[in-house]
């Protein structure tokens, strides 16, 4: 048994909920779970990267979905391509942050992740 390798699990979340389900949660409800999260959780750095990465991927899919408007009443048929890709696209990344959160990983998306990090760091 000494053998066995053990994930360090982070310190108790402030919500009463163990930090990996929290996590979770933050990432489940979007950009609302985040926000809340993000304001109850004052010192689990774990849930509060979840929660902000969250309000952050949030917010940018909601731009680019705007955006991906913008051109389809421009160009006729570039958003009907373009919005089912970047929905797919989308929950797909939803869902693998999720499974890591609940497995206490942190999964720090490629420019996201950066700016959530640096946030909760202030």
């Amino acid at each position: 048994m000494a053998d066995e390798i053990k994930k360090e699990t982070p310190p108790k979340s402030e919500t009463g909920l163990e930090p990996n389900v929290a996590a979770l949660l933050a990432y489940l409800f979007g950009w609302v779970g985040g926000l809340v999260f993000f304001l109850i959780e004052k010192e689990n750095k774990f849930v509060r990267f979840a929660a902000m990465q969250s309000i952050i991927l949030n917010v940018a899919l909601f731009v680019t979905y705007f955006i991906i408007g913008i051109l389809g009443a421009v160009t006729f048929g570039i958003g009907a391509i373009l919005s089912p890709l970047v929905g797919l696209g989308f929950v797909v990344i939803w869902i693998m942050l999720m499974v890591k959160a609940y497995q206490n990983e942190e999964w720090e998306l490629p420019v996201i992740g950066k700016i959530a990090r640096d946030v909760i760091n202030k």
